[in-house]
């Protein structure tokens, strides 16, 4: 049998734990006794990774919202599907945002929302049978807005139809919100993505002239993301943050600068686009990225909660 060379550890030589350096002290421990005093959630969080960046975040936002800096939103539609519009809403009439941004299905839910107050139809049973995306409403309501205000973009024309057309859930609707309130909000659309595309009346052409127009819209908001501005991407992984950077690309080639600003992505994994497009490219002139993972419908409520708490 062989015989194998053994390391002695009797030789290991070991150092007092007083002259080490630690990550981790009792001073990062959440405080649950103030806590229990004061009902301020931010004592709840340890000094301690993601619990550091969401309080930096929610600092930043506040900052940004105090100095009268640039705050964008762009959405993907699942914010809208878990029930999180009224925090977006909020924010918006209370000034804090100064542009959102949707993709297209983000519009289509936003209308569906404010038409019946209901929206996300069951995919898996309709596409068996050829139904999947083929109501009528949708697109008819859809290609209505954008033929009869001609010098709106899409998200403009759809805010301006849901008001003038006193849909019943008008108050839930982003889009609705930001019309009423002066407040730029994009539809960038994607041909082919959307159920509104499946649709006899379906016009390319105004589809593509639309969201074009809103490409600039959005384009021309960026420069008020400098110097301490604060950009949001929650829950796109691949439109939005295409549109972004080309957008900010656009943005400093016209002479904007652009620069010293955060970034935030909010998802419940990390994609590739945010991660390169959001959060590390657009901030290498300055300023800061961040992810934030996890579920939308217990993000934003957390942010928000420790939005008025800060």
């Amino acid at each position: 049998m062989a015989e194998y060379e053994r390391a002695d550890f009797g030789k290991l030589k070991n150092y007092p734990i007083s002259e080490r350096d630690n990550k981790v002290s009792v001073s990062d421990f959440c405080r649950l006794d103030d806590y229990k005093k004061t009902g301020n959630i931010t004592d709840l969080f340890p000094a301690q990774l993601k619990a550091v960046d969401f309080l930096e975040v929610a600092n930043f936002f506040k900052t940004a919202v105090g100095d009268n800096k640039g705050v964008m939103f762009a959405l993907g539609a699942h914010v809208i599907k878990v029930g999180c519009s009224p925090i977006i809403i909020d924010w918006l009439k209370r000034g804090f945002i100064s542009g959102v941004a949707f993709n297209g299905a983000g519009a289509v839910h936003d209308l569906e929302i404010a038409l019946i107050g209901e929206t996300s139809e069951d995919v898996a049973q309709e596409i068996k049978t050829g139904r999947f995306g083929m109501v009528e409403e949708t697109a008819e309501h859809t290609m209505s807005a954008l033929k009869k205000y001609p010098d709106c973009g899409f998200g403009q024309a759809l805010g301006r139809w849901i008001l003038d057309n006193n849909m019943k859930h008008a108050d839930k609707s982003i889009l609705a919100t930001a019309a009423d309130m002066g407040i730029p909000a994009t539809v960038h659309a994607s041909i082919g993505c959307e159920i509104t595309h499946i649709h006899p009346k379906a016009d390319g052409a105004l589809l593509g002239e639309k969201s074009f127009d809103d490409f600039k819209i959005f384009t021309a908001l960026l420069k008020k993301l400098t110097d301490g501005g604060i950009y949001f991407n929650v829950g796109s992984a691949v439109i939005l943050p295409e549109v972004f950077i080309k957008a900010l690309s656009a943005a400093r080639n016209l002479g904007d600068s652009v620069e010293n600003f955060t970034t935030v992505n909010m998802d419940m994994t990390v994609h590739y686009r945010p991660s390169v497009n959001v959060v590390g490219r657009p901030v290498q002139n300055g300023g800061k990225g961040f992810h934030l993972v996890g579920h939308h419908e217990i993000m934003l409520p957390l942010l928000y909660h420790v939005m008025e708490n800060l």
